[in-house]
């Protein structure tokens, strides 16, 4: 395979300039102004448009059992849906109980993702208990280029992690390089919370957020910055969601804590109110960390803009209404998460860029660059140089639609944006020099991705 991609603007996390791409193979081979076409080469015209690095998504669930079902997504709806909106990469949160063998979830979710993805993706290794064997597999596992972790400080009985077993593999995380991302909510406040506003009959959707309040999700940053303190192992917050929970990590980053901050697309841009409307419509806006007063959204703005939240995710998790509905009269059974693989970059965009103060370096950098960085994929993914992989987003600023869930192409009913407007969206996508999306249109390889095997890089983000 050749392309030739001739007249765009290349916008990366650090550079802005006008050049032709030539792609050979899986890769960029050239990068420079009037580059000829090859024979048998396809030319692409992106006069007008932007060449973004492919976006990648660091934290999405596809299979995930949860509230005794499971999200509704495959990885060929994903990853194609992923692509359709701009994501060439995504890392997929694997969650196993905490009764369940790490190594038989492993075989699990690694074997329905395998030749069903169009898109490359990798694993962060959920570590919800510690056995005898626990260190064991984690050890083969990041030895096999899985060298991110993934804790619950919630969850309580289900996911969640204790204290002892946190310790231990922040430890072990600290020994081997790896970065180990963590969900911070107090587990037993919420669990006193959701008691007390039970027993009170407060039962619809509205009564989530007051379950599982700010100060809950501080305390949870605050205690999981504190163990990382202690072991001196690299951290990733996880959808952080409101100004003290960010204050809170950014008080242990200044006080020499290695801790990284994500937040994801639906806390910038939906409220509580969401999730306040009567019934399954709020139902539908009910994940964790919950969506939080609009107050919050300024102080996450500013934070992404100076860099202090360092990457923009989904935390993607798709359930259907009648899923939703499993809450009815009691809001603790409501299956948590909204999808947005599909939507984030283009949300990001519009709100972010077009519309608000963010800047298409930082905008880059959030949603692709600083993750591959983080999470060992860079320079292979997350740039545009020569060598890197040809996963490149030719964006169309000029274009203009609404999110609806009826064009989505995410195994759900609804959208969680739903008549949200777009300005701009992607008219082609590669996957390492394949093309993969046409003006909104999935024209790919639906088994073209590849399981990305990354390298520990021992504490340097």
């Amino acid at each position: 395979m050749t392309l030739l991609i001739k007249n765009g603007e290349i916008i990366t996390a650090d550079q802005r300039y006008k050049a032709d791409l030539l792609v050979e193979g899986e890769t960029i081979a050239q990068i420079g102004e009037n580059l000829s076409a090859p024979d048998g080469a396809e030319v692409i015209d992106a006069s007008g448009k932007y060449v973004f690095p492919g976006f990648i998504d660091p934290h999405v669930h596809v299979h995930l059992p949860f509230m005794g079902t499971f999200a509704k997504d495959t990885h060929a709806t994903a990853s194609q849906a992923a692509l359709i909106g701009g994501t060439t990469t995504y890392i997929e949160m694997l969650a196993p109980a905490g009764n369940e063998d790490l190594m038989d979830a492993w075989h699990l979710w690694s074997g329905m993702a395998e030749g069903h993805s169009a898109c490359d993706y990798s694993f962060h290794l959920g570590v919800t208990a510690w056995n005898d064997a626990t260190e064991g597999y984690l050890r083969e596992l990041v030895a096999g280029g899985m060298t991110s972790f993934k804790v619950f400080l919630a969850y309580k009985g289900a996911f969640g992690i204790e204290d002892a077993a946190l310790f231990r593999t922040l430890t072990l995380a600290k020994e081997l390089g790896v970065v180990v991302t963590a969900h911070c909510e107090n587990a037993e406040l919420v669990a006193q919370l959701q008691a007390r506003l039970l027993a009170e009959g407060k039962t619809g959707p509205e009564w989530h957020e007051p379950s599982r309040p700010e100060q809950v999700e501080a305390e949870g940053t605050a205690h999981f910055a504190t163990f990382l303190e202690m072991t001196g192992a690299e951290g990733y917050v996880v959808h952080l969601s409101n100004a003290k929970a960010l204050k809170a990590a950014l008080d242990a980053r200044a006080r020499g804590v290695n801790i990284h901050i994500e937040s994801v697309i639906p806390h910038f841009l939906l409220d509580k109110t969401f999730a306040e409307r009567p019934g399954v419509e709020g139902a539908k806006h009910v994940m964790s960390p919950p969506l939080r007063d609009r107050s919050n959204q300024a102080a996450l703005w500013a934070a992404l803009d100076r860099g202090e939240i360092d990457t923009v995710a989904t935390d993607h998790c798709p359930f259907d209404v009648e899923q939703k509905r499993m809450g009815d009269g009691n809001f603790t059974r409501i299956p948590n998460g909204i999808p947005a693989i599909e939507d984030r970059v283009n949300l990001l965009y519009t709100y972010g860029v077009s519309r608000g103060g963010l800047t298409l370096h930082r905008f880059v950098d959030a949603a692709s660059t600083r993750t591959a960085k983080i999470f060992g994929l860079y320079p292979k993914k997350g740039e545009i140089a020569v060598g890197s992989d040809a996963d490149l987003v030719i964006y169309d600023p000029a274009y203009r639609g609404k999110i609806s869930a009826a064009t989505s192409h995410v195994n759900n009913d609804y959208s969680g944006f739903e008549g949200f407007d777009i300005d701009g969206r992607p008219s082609v996508v590669t996957v390492r020099g394949q093309v993969a999306v046409r003006d909104g249109g999935f024209v790919g390889d639906p088994a073209r991705g590849q399981l990305l095997r990354r390298t520990p890089h021992g504490g340097h983000g």
